[in-house]
Formats: C-alpha cells, structure tokens, sequence
C-alpha cells in the first residue's frame, strides 16, 4: 500500500492514503498474485469444467435432431456460463467465508483502507480468472467440437454484456452468500450444493428440451439458466433455438434477468455483508 506526499499550509508534508480506486487496483494485483501462488487451486479451477466438458462431449456427441448441431457443441457454451458462475460465485463464497472465520476481514477492517478497495480487489481477481476461463473453454470448444466463433460485431457484443452482467451478478451473490455459512470449514458444502443443482436445473449438464418444466422455472430464478441460453444464442445456429423452452434466444430477457440480479444482489451485499463471524459479536 503506497501514500502520496501531500504539502501543507505550514510547508509540510503529510501522508495521504489512495482513494478506493487506487488502493482497490493495488488489492486487485494483489489477490491475483496470491491465487496464482496456489498451484492446487489453479489447476482445479482451470481444469475442473474442462474435464467435465471433455467428459460430457465424449459420451454425448450425436447429432440433435433438429436443431442441426451436435451434443457436443451443445456443451460448450453451457460448461462457460458454468465456469463463469465457478469463479465467481463459488469462488467468492468460499474464500470470503475462510477469509472472515480467520479474522481477515476483521484486521482489514481495522485499517485505514476503505471498505469498497476491498470489494475492488475481489472484483479484479474474479474478472481475471473469469476470463481467463472463457478463453480457455471456448479454445477447447473450437479446437476439438466444431464451435464457431462469432462471425458479426453484435455477436461479439452479446458475448461481452452476457460476461460482463452475468460475473457481476454472480459475484455480487458470491458476496452475499460466503455469510451463510457459520464457519470457514462449511464454507464449500453450504456454497457447492447449491451450485451443483443449479448446473443440473439450468442447462450445463443436461439438454433443456430433457428438463421437466418445474425444474426449469425453478432454474429461471437464478442467473445460471439466462447465463447458458444467452452464451447458446452467441456460439449456436439459429436451428438451436427450438431446444429452448421458448423457442427462442429471447436475448431481451436475459438482460432483464441478469440485470436485475446485479441489481438485487448488491441489495443483498449490502444487507447480509458481516466483516466479523457470528461468535465475534
């Protein structure tokens, strides 16, 4: 953490602090130094929704009747808003929770640096890692299951405000969630299960058009399902879209919806955040 000479009235020079900008930029750098020390964590990270796209693309690899796509290329777009959901709500989940259950949070609270440079940090961390997963999942998917890249600007632009709205989103829940859990060693089975089931009832692993409808308006409340059918609608033909339970991309709602999540989850932040465990006080 650096200051900055200021000069006085009396000629002087005291230290001033960084705004929460400047000091949220520093955290940033800082946070993704110290993930990519975690070699463990990197790996898992990078490598878990890759293995399971391999995985489900090798066994389902058949044409889909009538949508003029193959299993595989089914799978791609949905293993990334996946891994756009991992890194961000699951990662924040669980390492905030560890984070405030070894007093982190307390001591940095303590300190001079305002609240929102902390919040700063995690954002940059989440966007690198989030991005660095998409690039690596749609690699796989053009390099070995046929997926297309976008061929126009609007396609492009999609792909940028899905990612964009959809890891804000999650990350704002990440937040919110990680003071659910009374302790730092619950923190992965209270965050994963959750997120597991949404995989299942929003698309990832299982076809829409084989997901009971109940299932699938349980899976519409949460940002998973309009993350995959927007990401469907950038990388798939437009033949894909009788597979969706609409018809159609309905890249409109997905907006509103994932929209209204960054919107009601910075509510949540704001009324859940505890910067010290429950036994603390």
């Amino acid at each position: 953490m650096t200051t900055t000479a200021v000069p006085t009235k009396a000629g002087t020079t005291t230290g001033r602090l960084p705004g929460a900008w400047g000091l949220g930029l520093q955290r940033g750098a800082l946070e993704i130094k110290q993930f990519f020390r975690q070699r463990e964590q990197v790996v898992f990270t990078f490598a878990f929704p890759v293995v399971f796209l391999f995985l489900f693309a090798s066994i389902f690899r058949d044409d889909v009747k009538g949508a003029g796509i193959t299993a595989s290329q089914l799978y791609v777009p949905a293993m990334m808003a996946a891994g756009i959901m991992s890194t961000s709500f699951q990662s924040l989940g669980i390492s905030i929770a560890i984070e405030r259950d070894e007093r982190v949070l307390r001591r940095l609270r303590g300190t001079p640096m305002p609240p929102a440079a902390y919040f700063l940090g995690k954002i940059w961390l989440v966007l690198c890692t989030g991005v660095l997963e998409t690039a690596i999942l749609l690699l796989v998917g053009t390099s070995f299951y046929d997926v297309d890249l976008p061929s126009d600007a609007a396609h492009w632009f999609d792909l940028a405000w899905i990612f964009v709205l959809g890891l804000t989103a999650c990350a704002l829940l990440g937040i919110a969630v990680s003071s659910v859990p009374k302790s730092g060693k619950s923190a992965t089975s209270v965050v994963v299960l959750p997120f597991l089931v949404l995989q299942f009832i929003s698309g990832v692993y299982i076809a829409i058009d084989t997901i009971p409808d109940w299932m699938l308006n349980i899976g519409a409340l949460f940002p998973l399902k309009w993350m995959c059918q927007g990401l469907r609608g950038v990388f798939l033909p437009d033949s894909a879209q009788v597979l969706e339970q609409a018809g159609s991309w309905e890249f409109g709602k997905v907006a509103l919806v994932l929209g209204a999540w960054c919107a009601g989850g910075l509510v949540l932040c704001l009324l859940t955040f505890r910067w010290k465990n429950r036994r603390d006080g």
